[in-house]
Order: C-alpha cells, then sequence, then structure tokens
C-alpha cells in the first residue's frame, strides 16, 4: 500500500515517525535561533548524532531575545503567524545518513507491530527504491547521485504555535527540490518571503516608549495633562528574517511605522483629547504638543483631564502606540500586514485640588 499523507494519518505510524525523526536533533531548517539585536550568523555543523541541517532562519534588528515572540499585537484578531512551513532540511547524502539510520533502528525496535513495520519498510522503499505514487514519485538511493544539485525539505513547526495540530500540520514526507526551482505548487506552505516576513511580524521587539506628561506622575483634578512624543524616540522599527542555503536565498524585512496614539486613562472618571483618545502622527513625526509656559488655558491635542482623585492610590494610564506595518523580500516581493500594536503603563497621582493659580 502506498505510504501516502492520508494513509500516513489513517495508521498513525509513518508521518508521526518519519517527521519525528526528520525534524528531531539540535537544529533543523527553519529553528529560531538565539539571536541579540543586530542578528547572528549562523552555519551546518555537527550535533550528537552527527548531524544537523545547514538550513536555518535567521533574525535581524529589532527582533526579541532568544527566538521568544516579539511585544507586537495584531491589530487584526483572525490573523496569525504561519502555524509551520516546508523548508531545504538536508543534503542527499547527509539525508541518506541520518533517515536510513533512523529507519533501521526503528525496524529493530523490540515488540514492533506489523503496521508500524509495514509501514517502515514502504518508507524505506520509498527513498532507497523509487517507490513512489502519484505526485510523490520515489528516489533511488536517496538521489546521492545529486548531492549538491538539491536538498530534501520537510516541514517545520513554529514553537511559538500554542495550537499543537496547527503546530504539526505540516506533515508530508521529506521531498527533494532541485536548486534554484521551487517546490512543487501543492506545498502552499514552502517557505516565502512572504512567510518570512510574518514571522519577522512575530518576532518584532517595539520599543517601550514612555508618553511624556506634563504635568509629570502627579496631576490635579479638572487640570489638563498635556501628553506628547517627541520624534526622536518615536520613528520606524525593522526587523529581517532569512533563509540562505546553496540555491536558495530568501530574505524579508518587516517594517513597521507608527501612526497614532491612543490614551487610556485607567478610570472612568475622566475625559481625553481628543475626544477618541487616539491622537494622530503630526507632519513632524511627532505626536502631541509639548507644554510650555503660556499654554495653560488652552486645551492639549493631545492629553487627558482627571475628574476625581486617585486617593491614597495611583491611576494606570495605558499609553498604546498603533504602528503600521508592511513587508518587502526578495525578487521585489511586498505587501502590507495588519496594523500592531504595543502599550504601556505608566501609574499617575491625581491630587484633590479644585483651585490652582497658574
Amino acid at each position: 500500500m502506498p505510504v501516502t499523507k492520508s494513509w500516513a494519518a489513517s495508521t498513525g505510524v509513518v508521518l508521526s515517525l518519519t517527521l519525528g525523526l526528520a525534524l528531531t536533533g539540535t537544529a533543523y531548517a527553519g529553528e529560531i535561533p538565539s539571536n541579540t539585536e543586530g542578528g547572528m550568523e549562523q552555519s551546518g555543523g555537527k550535533d550528537d548524532t552527527g548531524i544537523y541541517a545547514a538550513a536555518r532562519i535567521t533574525y535581524s534588528g529589532s527582533v526579541a531575545p532568544n527566538g521568544s515572540s516579539g511585544n507586537v499585537t495584531s491589530a487584526d484578531v483572525n490573523w496569525t503567524p504561519p502555524p509551520c512551513w516546508y523548508a531545504p532540511y538536508l543534503g542527499a547524502k547527509d539525508f541518506k545518513a541520518k533517515m536510513s539510520k533512523d529507519i533501521e533502528r526503528q525496524l529493530k525496535t523490540p515488540g514492533i507491530g506489523s503496521t508500524a513495520g509495514s509501514a517502515l519498510t514502504e518508507l524505506k522503499r520509498h527513498y532507497e527504491a523509487g517507490y513512489g505514487w502519484s505526485d510523490n514519485p520515489g528516489y533511488e538511493d536517496y538521489n546521492v547521485d545529486k548531492d549538491g544539485e538539491g536538498m530534501f525539505w520537510a516541514g517545520v513547526e513554529n514553537p511559538n504555535e500554542p495550537d499543537a495540530l496547527k503546530r504539526s500540520s505540516c506533515n508530508d514526507l521529506p521531498f527533494w527540490v532541485d536548486n534554484g526551482e521551487a517546490p512543487p505548487p501543492r506545498y502552499e506552505e514552502a517557505i516565502t518571503p512572504q512567510i518570512l516576513a510574518a514571522l519577522a511580524y512575530q518576532h518584532m521587539q517595539l520599543p517601550d516608549t514612555e508618553v511624556t506628561l506634563a504635568p509629570e506622575q502627579t496631576t490635579k483634578v479638572n487640570l489638563p495633562t498635556w501628553a506628547w512624543l517627541d520624534k526622536a524616540v518615536f520613528d520606524e522599527v525593522q526587523a529581517t528574517a532569512a533563509l540562505n542555503v546553496p540555491g536558495f536565498d530568501l530574505q524579508a524585512t518587516t517594517t513597521a511605522r507608527p501612526v497614532s496614539l491612543t490614551l487610556e486613562p485607567g478610570t472612568e472618571d475622566a475625559v481625553t483629547y481628543p475626544a477618541s483618545g487616539e491622537c494622530v502622527i503630526n507632519g513632524d513625526g511627532s505626536i502631541g504638543e509639548p507644554y510650555a509656559r503660556g499654554k495653560a488655558n488652552r486645551t492639549p491635542p493631545c492629553g487627558i483631564k482627571y475628574l476625581r482623585s486617585s486617593g491614597n492610590g495611583t491611576y494606570d494610564l495605558q499609553a498604546t502606540i498603533t504602528w503600521e506595518i508592511s513587508w518587502t523580500g526578495t525578487g521585489g516581493a511586498g505587501g502590507d500586514l495588519p496594523d500592531g500594536a504595543f502599550g504601556s503603563a505608566q501609574a499617575v497621582t491625581v491630587q484633590e485640588i479644585q483651585s490652582i493659580n497658574r
């Protein structure tokens, strides 16, 4: 019986075994590396199994450390980063060394069932003896005679995807792709600049910008509090994701541009300026207007007026910046991604003083 994806799923044997084998180890195609601001160079090498993939996604720019998700929240609740993708894994000789060893080890496992044993035998024939089926041609001796002319691709799980079913949905058997060629169209999740852009979005780290207030920290009931951000601390941010292997070089840069600031006073006993609480960006790239002498009787273009004292505590003023996000990638590709948002809280003390000489 052919080892098709649907057959593997129905038996629950081959798919879990083969892709578990293909993608375990210290590193694999698309693995998110530890990195720091400014990026990291990575290359292939060996681990305790003797081999690992040279193909890894690397991140640079303003990204979260250690491969963790960044602090951007998508404005589109239906948008999520890719849970998995297909990417270059190993060259022919390296793939043979790893896959054949793993198949033989499992075939010798004590008590292996007939179904699992048959599945592994079919898998071995697929990569060694040209055994294939519709849209899935077999390979002779793991394509070793084409070593250096292409790579085997395999499914890669996004470790930051919380849904295990989605994370493991790229579960086709590893397949060969010649250098310079695109994967067959049926592999819709094959790595592309757009997928890299989405991953850069997922790992992007926006600056934790504190809004300048006047009065600072402590204000008075019924006294307008001015809020602003200077352009110098409120500029665009970029993150880049790249995949570079022989015959296949992709990258994408995701850019976040600030467009507005939304103020939430932390209490219903307050009014915002403007009434919507959304302060738009000025022509010079700043937001709001700094307070200065002579403006005491003016209404701030961006700010808050508290109507009740905070008592012995404080109000948590939430300042959320909305970022317009776009991307560009290899081959002139590009487009837009959902707006992102990131906010931070500032403690504001409001004192009960009704009459103030200014």
